[in-house]
C-alpha cells in the first residue's frame, strides 16, 4: 500500500538527514576500515531500511517501487557501501521469498529480514557462469527429505554477513540450461557451507563479496522455493525490480557528483576566475546535470509503470543501461573537473570513480541489457506491437 504524501515526504527527509549527518561524515572511515560501524548499521535497522520492500504484515515498510526508488536516490548521495549493507535484504536476497515462498517460509524469514536481524544473500554466479546463469554447475541431489548441495558460488555480496542464501542449483542433470535449475533457502549454519575470504576489490570498500562453497550441504526439501525447475523463474522475477533499484542508486550518486564538481568549480580559481566560468569546464558540469536529470526521469517513469503492474522488462533494462553508464561518465567528468585533486583519495570523487564501475556489471551487465532490449523489441515487432 502506498504511503500518503506527507508520510512519504517525512520518510525521504529522514533518510536524507541520515545520509547527510551520519553516512557522509563516515565515508572515509568506511573506505579505510572496509567496514560499516555497527552503530550505523543499528541506525539503519531502526529506520526500517532493511525492510523497505517487505510488507507490513511481516514487519517491513511495504514500500511501492516508486517509494523504494525515492529512498535509494537519497542513499545514492553517499558511498554505495552504506546502501549495500541492507540492499540484499531489500532486493535479491529477500524477493525470492516474497514472490515464491510458501506461508511457512515467509513467516520464518521475512520478519527477521525486515528487522535486519537476519541478512540474506543471493547466490547465482559461479566461477564458470556469470551472465550465462543457465550454465550453473552447482548440484542439488535429492536424498530422502533433503537435497545434497555441492558446488561453488562466486562474488556473493554480503556473504560474510549473511545468515541465509537464496541458492540456484541444478536439480536435473539431464536438462541443460536454465530449466534444470531450482532455488533453495540455505542457512549459513548448515554443515558443509563454507564462506571464503572477502575479495580485494577496486571499490565499494565496506561492502564485501566472497565465495560460498557447498560441500555435501544437506538442505531440507521444505527449503526449496517454488517447484523443481523454477530456479531461473525465481531469479528472473526479481531482476526488473533489482534493475530499477540499481538505476535509482546510480542517479543518486550522479546527483552527489554534480554537487561535488559544481561546488569545487565555483571555488577553485585559475586564470583569475572560478573554473566554472571557463566554458569547457562549464560544459562538463552541464552535461552531467542533464544526463543525471534524464536518468531520474527514466527511473520515475519506469517505477510508476512497475507499480501499475505493467510489463517493464524492456524499460527496466533500458533504464539500468542508461543510468549505470551515465553515472560512469559523470564520475569521469568529476575527476576531470577536480584535476589533479580528483586523483587524490582525500576527495570523494576519487572514491566514487572506483565505486561506480561495478554498477555496469551486476544485475546484468550493460551488454546483457542490450540483449534484453534487442530481444524485447524483436518480440514486439513480431507481435505487431511496434
Amino acid at each position: 500500500m502506498a504511503l500518503d504524501l506527507e508520510t512519504r515526504q517525512q520518510l525521504i527527509e529522514t533518510v536524507r538527514r541520515f545520509v547527510e549527518e551520519v553516512c557522509v561524515p563516515n565515508e572515509q572511515l568506511v573506505s579505510e576500515s572496509n567496514a560499516i560501524p555497527e552503530a550505523i548499521v543499528q541506525q539503519m535497522r531502526e529506520l526500517g531500511l532493511f525492510g523497505l520492500s517487505i510488507s507490513e504484515e511481516y514487519g517491513g515498510l511495504g514500500l511501492t517501487m516508486e517509494e523504494e526508488a525515492l529512498v535509494i536516490l537519497e542513499m545514492g548521495h553517499t558511498s554505495p557501501a552504506f546502501r549495500s549493507t541492507f540492499g540484499t535484504n531489500v532486493g535479491i536476497g529477500s524477493q525470492g521469498i516474497v514472490m515464491f515462498g510458501n506461508s511457512d517460509q515467509r513467516q520464518d524469514w521475512l520478519p527477521k529480514l525486515a528487522s535486519g536481524e537476519v541478512i540474506a544473500s543471493f547466490a547465482l554466479t559461479e566461477p564458470d557462469s556469470g551472465s550465462d546463469a543457465g550454465s550453473a554447475k552447482t548440484k542439488a541431489v535429492k536424498d530422502g527429505n533433503h537435497y545434497v548441495l555441492n558446488g561453488t558460488k562466486r562474488f556473493i555480496t554480503n556473504a560474510d554477513k549473511a545468515h541465509i542464501f537464496t541458492v540456484m542449483a541444478r536439480t536435473d542433470p539431464n536438462t541443460p540450461g536454465a530449466k534444470g535449475l531450482s532455488a533453495f533457502i540455505v542457512e549459513r549454519s548448515t554443515q558443509g557451507v563454507v564462506i571464503g575470504k572477502p575479495e580485494k576489490k577496486m571499490g565499494q570498500q565496506g561492502a564485501n563479496v566472497c565465495d560460498v562453497t557447498f560441500e555435501d550441504a544437506r538442505v531440507p526439501i521444505t527449503n526449496r522455493l517454488g517447484e523443481e525447475g523454477e530456479g531461473m523463474k525465481v531469479a528472473m522475477s526479481v531482476l526488473d525490480r533489482g534493475r530499477l533499484h540499481i538505476s535509482s542508486l546510480s542517479v543518486g550518486i550522479s546527483e552527489r557528483l554534480v554537487q561535488e564538481m559544481t561546488r569545487y568549480a565555483s571555488e577553485r580559481k585559475q586564470f583569475g576566475k572560478p573554473i566554472i566560468e571557463h566554458q569547457l569546464v562549464m560544459g562538463m558540469i552541464a552535461d552531467s546535470y542533464a544526463e543525471s536529470a534524464a536518468g531520474r526521469a527514466m527511473v520515475m517513469d519506469a517505477v510508476k509503470k512497475y507499480d501499475a503492474k505493467e510489463k517493464v522488462t524492456l524499460l527496466a533494462a533500458a533504464t539500468k543501461m542508461w543510468c549505470t553508464e551515465m553515472v560512469g561518465r559523470v564520475a569521469d567528468r568529476a575527476v576531470q573537473v577536480f584535476g589533479g585533486s580528483g586523483y587524490i583519495a582525500d576527495y570523494a570523487v576519487e572514491r566514487f570513480y572506483r565505486d561506480v564501475r561495478i554498477l555496469r556489471l551486476y544485475e546484468g551487465t550493460t551488454q546483457i541489457q542490450q540483449m534484453v532490449i534487442g530481444r524485447e523489441l524483436q518480440r514486439m515487432a513480431k507481435a505487431g506491437e511496434i
